[in-house]
């Protein structure tokens, strides 16, 4: 009776926490709108299949399915993002019991991942993010419950697992590897001998080959795009030690001890040894992450497994400890310390007060790419403008005669521009763009000749050279958008040939 009662008040601890955090992301977003990638998957999911230039299916098929049931609004595309959170803080606190955690570790661990700014800003919009951390921290549950129990019949459902999560985010390929090589190098290599490991690898190659074969008749454009942002220098250069600094501020400074405790439970502590494959695993991809594409928020779904790790060996720790009070004083300087840096994270402010409040706390979001800033951080920048650009398109395209609004293309330079007209234009009875970023180059022109054209953006001087008539039609700008979203608005005319032939150059995979 003692046990149970143990039990369902970690439980009703872990439930506690993950409540709060679906409640954080439900409130906040409330003064802001769509995010560029979102109006992408928005588009993606008008537009179904086996892949897309920049990413596997499954987060346009979560799209479509969202817009089928709740509806294409800000807080409905929302809303599965935030289960996802509320589930990785549950995930994580279960983590912990399975590895032996009481009470005090399964709370403290599933307080790690609440209070994580990285991992909270990661569940505030709908992106691959917001699910990538349950197929990777789910495959590494199921492999604590293989090696706990013996059950390698487990092994299928983690196929399933790590197949689906491949068809979320190809990194779950390398923490698969990671794995992998923990079982190499460990005793628990002899799960190689079980035919059950052998079939669930079998399922997750299948799940995943449809995207294999799609992205083999495409010529992998995914792997050109990734080269051809390593030759822009798009993204923030970061070495190993600035790459850890910024890992240890986005996972909360007063988390450190706790995700350095859980390396130390893998690779130190005695009871840990049969799971010392899930430290290598931790450590093989951090070092790939490190070494290839320095993103910070590339390593962000593995901390849970060291939060609950961490919080399993502190508790061993404290438990010859005779001031109880400490199992209470630390969570406490960690939601304190949370509560004053989640503002920065996720945009529970409005942007004047976001932009008082960083400056008199001296701090601002880590810096992913290498754009020209406004008074924003990109995540947030990238969430204005996009109704007042369609608006203004709208302007242009309403003010053509009717003849010529039917030939008319909107040509978008990104995909952010292209969804947005997509998602608002049907307001205006504006058509669908057409651009050369992304997914939107191979949806091709539309049967568009080029004759008629708005353009978001570009030089005058160029498309003159293109076209037999430009004129500046309009203007977009927006106090709080990315510097690079305020332009000018083209209507072109007469286009020197024809759009189907110039489309290769068009292209735009970055």
């Amino acid at each position: 009776m003692s046990v149970r009662r143990v039990t369902l008040s970690a439980t009703a601890i872990i439930l506690c926490l993950s409540a709060c955090k679906l409640l954080v992301h439900l409130y906040a977003g409330r003064y802001y709108g769509y995010f560029s990638d979102e109006l992408y998957y928005l588009a993606c999911s008008r537009h179904l299949a086996w892949g897309y230039v920049d990413q596997p299916p499954l987060i346009a098929v979560i799209t479509w399915v969202i817009r089928v049931l709740l509806g294409e609004s800000l807080p409905a595309i929302r809303f599965l993002p935030a289960v996802a959170g509320a589930a990785e803080v549950a995930l994580t606190g279960l983590m912990a019991r399975e590895l032996g955690g009481r009470r005090f570790a399964q709370g403290l661990a599933a307080l790690a991942a609440l209070v994580a700014p990285g991992i909270l800003a990661m569940h505030n919009l709908l992106t691959m993010n917001a699910f990538e951390p349950l197929f990777w921290m789910g495959c590494a549950w199921l492999t604590i419950r293989i090696v706990k129990t013996g059950n390698h019949k487990l092994w299928i459902w983690f196929g399933i697992l790590a197949g689906v999560g491949l068809e979320n985010k190809y990194s779950m390929g390398l923490f698969a590897a990671g794995l992998v090589l923990g079982l190499l190098l460990t005793p628990e290599r002899r799960a190689l001998r079980s035919k059950w490991l052998w079939i669930g690898g079998a399922i997750a190659f299948l799940l995943f080959l449809p995207n294999l074969l799609w992205n083999f008749q495409q010529h992998f454009p995914f792997l050109e795009l990734q080269a051809n942002i390593r030759r822009s220098g798009r993204d923030v250069p970061l070495g190993p030690a600035a790459f850890l600094a910024q890992e240890i501020l986005t996972m909360l400074p007063l988390g450190l001890p706790v995700w350095l405790a859980g390396l130390w439970f893998f690779f130190f502590s005695k009871p840990a040894r049969p799971f010392r494959a899930l430290g290598w695993a931790w450590v093989f991809t951090a070092a790939v992450i490190i070494r290839v594409s320095p993103r910070i928020y590339y390593l962000f779904p593995a901390f849970p497994l060291l939060f609950a790790a961490g919080g399993v060996m502190w508790e061993q720790w404290l438990d010859g400890v005779r001031r109880p009070w400490l199992k209470l004083a630390y969570p406490a300087l960690m939601l304190v310390s949370a509560a004053l840096l989640a503002p920065i994270a996720i945009p529970v402010l409005p942007p004047e007060s976001y932009i008082r409040y960083t400056q008199a706390l001296h701090l601002q979001q880590p810096r992913v790419e290498t754009h020209r800033l406004g008074p924003l951080p990109q995540i947030f920048a990238d969430q204005f403008g996009w109704p007042e650009m369609v608006a203004a398109v709208a302007r242009v395209y309403n003010s053509l005669p009717p003849e010529e609004r039917a030939r008319t293309a909107i040509f978008g330079r990104n995909k952010g521009e292209a969804g947005a007209i997509d998602l608002f234009g049907p307001a205006y009875a504006l058509p669908p763009a057409i651009s050369g970023h992304q997914n939107y180059y191979l949806w091709g022109p539309r049967g568009y000749t080029g004759e008629s054209l708005i353009l978001l953006g570009g030089e005058q001087r160029d498309l003159e050279s293109r076209f037999a008539e430009v004129r500046k039609a309009g203007s977009v700008y927006h106090p709080y958008s990315m510097p690079h979203e305020h332009f000018d608005i083209f209507y072109c005319r007469g286009i020197k040939m024809p759009l189907s032939q110039i489309w290769p150059r068009m292209k735009q995979w970055d």
